[in-house]
């Protein structure tokens, strides 16, 4: 059986894996730890880093044993699309306020796809909106104008 790393996907979203993990241990590695019982700032990103460590390392063998290879072709529209959107969704934040950047925020994600739907998305980003204002507006009070004025 040979083993092929360059197109085996789960042995790179092990990788994947075992570096988000162990760049949350890296990063919180000056912050106090605590205990169990007493948690300090660095408790949480170091246990959930070794975690996501572990299961990295699950995921990658799990990867070399099975050798199944990566689907697919690269989108380029969806490499261009879904970080401007991102981008967008901050500057709107400051100058706009929380619904238009959602907005362009779900339109652009849907957008980044080829089975874009323009009711459905419309549908889903009131939808979204308003579960997103319930929780992080009204639920969590966070202080994000709806819609800024210009």
């Amino acid at each position: 059986m040979k083993v092929e790393l360059r197109n085996n996907k789960d042995f790179w979203a092990g990788i994947m894996f075992i570096g988000t993990g162990a760049a949350a241990i890296f990063i919180a590695r000056d912050y106090p730890f605590g205990s169990t019982m007493r948690m300090g700032p660095g408790y949480f990103p170091s246990m959930l880093g070794g975690i996501l460590v572990l299961f990295g390392i699950y995921v990658m063998v799990i990867g070399l044993l099975r050798n199944e290879k990566i689907q697919g072709r690269w989108s380029l529209r969806a490499l261009i699309v879904l970080p401007l959107s991102l981008v967008l969704f901050g500057v709107l934040m400051k100058h706009a306020g929380f619904m238009p950047a959602l907005a362009v925020l779900i339109f652009g994600s849907a957008a980044a796809g080829r089975e874009f739907k323009f009711v459905e998305v419309l549908l889903l980003t009131v939808v979204l909106a308003g579960l997103s204002v319930a929780v992080f507006i009204w639920g969590l009070g966070l202080p994000y104008p709806l819609i800024k004025d210009f």
